[in-house]
């Protein structure tokens, strides 16, 4: 998609994605820095506040708000480090001024602080129904969530002219990067993926079998029928001989399985990709959430790199 297209998009109309509606207080409140930011709210081009840090895109299945938040100094970076978090399902039935850090300048600050430690511009882009992104983020890990996302990825470097991005995602965030990749994205230097989660209808089954739950045969963790998952869709990542794909986790994880995350890495291996696997020591009893940073600091390591 070209930029001049990409530019066009952010200037078309509303048509919704089904969530529920931000209420007239928070509508108001949704451009101020120190308000809380509105969750799971429906898409609404006159309450999003299109400036530094969110875009307006449309993609095929729909249009959002994207909220992100920059550390460093992005204008014109040749490398931006992009942070992708994991699933916020807990906190998405908090009121949103009960949810921690939950506004611009406090997400800001996180940005900074990161930008700060990697040495390159920092990029937290809010996930659909979270910190201020339009969408419901109970339907999490549908193609509608990656097609924002990847929307906002084309937004966000046209508006700051930036070169090309490292990507890392946390568990659901890991599985929306690596989404991304098989989007087609040419722009992506290096993606970190921790704890990510893949084949998942096969994780579902074993997550539920593990949790001794009944089965739902055909349905993703969220419920869900259909999600968009990347390792089916392996096919539309392109090559790129310059690009490292990091799968990081743990073999004891209990929540996204080790074994499905190497499925997901043989899957990118076979087809030529550069990918390197490791099993890293991570936070017990889940063992899903990984110790030493080790993420940030791959990423950070990717990022230096590339500069």
């Amino acid at each position: 998609m070209t930029n001049a297209s990409l530019l066009l998009l952010a200037g078309v109309f509303l048509l919704g994605c089904g969530a529920a509606r931000p209420t007239n207080q928070a509508a108001q409140q949704a451009g101020e820095p120190t308000a809380p930011l509105p969750w799971n709210t429906q898409a609404d081009r006159q309450n999003c506040p299109v400036s530094s840090d969110a875009v307006w895109v449309a993609y095929r299945q729909g249009q959002d708000c994207i909220r992100y938040f920059a550390g460093g100094q992005l204008e014109g970076a040749p490398v931006a480090l992009v942070v992708l978090r994991g699933d916020r399902d807990r906190l998405s039935r908090r009121r949103p001024e009960d949810i921690r850090a939950n506004t611009a300048r406090e997400q800001e600050a996180i940005a900074e602080r990161l930008a700060q430690q990697a040495g390159v511009p920092v990029l937290v882009v809010a996930r659909p129904g979270t910190y201020g992104s339009s969408g419901n983020h109970a339907e999490r890990r549908q193609q509608r969530e990656f097609l924002a996302l990847n929307a906002a990825f084309d937004a966000i470097r046209a508006r700051h002219r930036i070169g090309r991005f490292i990507v890392f995602g946390h568990s659901g965030g890991a599985t929306a990067a690596a989404a991304l990749l098989t989007m087609g994205r040419t722009d992506i230097s290096c993606a970190v993926l921790t704890s990510g989660a893949y084949s998942l209808i096969e994780r579902a089954r074993m997550v539920r079998a593990q949790q001794g739950r009944q089965q739902r045969r055909g349905l993703d963790l969220t419920g869900l029928p259909s999600p968009y998952d990347p390792l089916d869709h392996v096919g539309g990542v392109v090559r790129d001989q310059t690009r490292m794909v990091f799968v990081i986790g743990n073999e004891k994880d209990r929540v996204t399985p080790f074994i499905l995350q190497r499925k997901f890495a043989e899957a990118l291996r076979r087809r030529g990709h550069k990918v390197r696997v490791i099993n890293h020591p991570a936070i017990g009893p889940s063992f899903h959430d990984l110790k030493d940073g080790v993420g940030m600091k791959t990423a950070t390591d990717c990022a230096r790199g590339a500069m």
